[in-house]
């Protein structure tokens, strides 16, 4: 027995007028204060007056949010006591919110033992709204919860499925503007999300399709959309995809080029999607030199290329991936990055063993051995070929 996570979602051009619609009496926007300095906070707090809500504040989430930021707004819930929590801003703001709402419900929980085995039993004192203002994390359609511990460097992988928000609001007017490089760093973290979210070991029937059509939706819109910040069909059906590619790896699972990503992430401070992507090439070339069954013939012909086999169909796939990513002008190796050799080194072990642990490394349809991932490391900080 599964089951298919969905938050109800609202999507297209003033979309955000929805919030006039919803019912309750206090609100609490968590968001970052960047957005609140764009003036989009403010927009989000006169809808709700509108609404006769009142509505109060927690904007001190930073980038990858730590467990004391978690803890902090929890508290602040505690004091507001909203029935409704509105989630505005990128994967950092959602992911945080959703650890804030279970620490809201439940004061004496610790955050690290939020897991998708125990029940929580949310929505006895609030429901979630999320707003996007990226196209990228899916955040505003998954229940899982990505942490830093900051003295540690360490990546926190946490979720529950109760965690899934309740709304979803997908208004591209959010993101008109959004600059380049955030624009390519979090489209690339939808296309690996949907890619591998196909091939996990954990795939299925109904997260299939909506992982597909977000792969086509990405190649054909984010090369768009990095060179022309304000075009509105381009940001809408970059919004759109990255929702649904949230939607098929949120119900299947990704696999090492997100373990591998978090665990590059924490410990050198890369934004998250360029890791992630960065480390899809090589992963996939990985997984079609081993043994287990991979799917990228599957992916290839559904983009229209006629390809025979699984090795000519992920030399393909790649040479596409390494395309576009040059075309939006991200690296394609770590030493690309500027990360010094030596400190790469160093944390080498470190990094490998991050990775191992990683959930996400699991679902995979080839798990590596220590050897095998640090030479994997190795061959993605030079930019060489997979062999092995």
């Amino acid at each position: 027995m599964w089951f298919f996570q969905s938050p109800q979602i609202v999507y297209g051009e003033g979309s955000l007028s929805h919030l006039s619609q919803i019912s309750g009496v206090r609100a609490l926007i968590v968001s970052d204060r960047t957005l609140e300095r764009l003036g989009m906070v403010e927009k989000i707090r006169v809808l709700l007056r509108e609404n006769r809500f009142q509505v109060e504040t927690f904007l001190d989430v930073e980038s990858d949010p730590s467990v004391t930021t978690v803890e902090n707004g929890a508290h602040r819930m505690r004091e507001f006591e909203p029935d409704w929590i509105i989630a505005l801003g990128g994967g950092s703001v959602m992911d945080a919110t959703k650890a804030m709402w279970v620490l809201y419900e439940h004061p004496d929980m610790d955050p690290a033992a939020i897991n998708p085995i125990e029940p929580i039993f949310l929505r006895k004192k609030a429901r979630m709204i999320a707003i996007p203002t990226t196209a990228g994390t899916g955040a505003e359609a998954t229940w899982a919860i990505v942490l830093s511990e900051k003295e540690t460097h360490r990546k926190l992988g946490l979720g529950n499925r109760e965690c899934v928000p309740d709304l979803a609001i997908l208004d591209p007017d959010l993101t008109i503007g959004l600059p380049p490089r955030i624009t390519a760093d979090t489209g690339l973290d939808a296309l690996t999300h949907a890619i591998e979210g196909y091939t996990s070991t954990w795939h299925n029937d109904f997260s299939d399709g909506l992982c597909l059509q977000a792969i086509r939706l990405i190649f054909n819109y984010l090369p768009r959309v990095y060179r022309d910040g304000n075009d509105r069909e381009a940001r809408e059906r970059m919004q759109n995809a990255a929702t649904i590619a949230g939607l098929g790896f949120g119900n299947a699972m990704a696999a090492l080029a997100h373990g591998m990503g978090h665990a590059l992430g924490a410990r050198f401070n890369v934004p998250h999607g360029r890791a992630v992507a960065l480390f899809l090439p090589y992963t996939i070339a990985y997984y079609v030199r081993g043994e287990a069954k991979t799917r990228y013939r599957e992916i290839a012909q559904f983009l229209g290329e006629n390809v025979q086999t699984e090795n000519e169909a992920a030399d393909w796939l790649i040479q596409k991936i390494r395309a576009l990513e040059s075309e939006v002008e991200q690296p394609l190796s770590i030493a690309q990055l500027g990360i010094d050799e030596k400190a790469f080194e160093e944390d080498l072990e470190t990094l490998v063993a991050f990775a191992l642990n990683d959930s996400q490394t699991l679902m995979g349809t080839r798990v590596p051995e220590v050897d095998e991932l640090t030479r994997l490391f190795r061959v993605a900080y030079h930019g060489d070929d997979v062999t092995f």
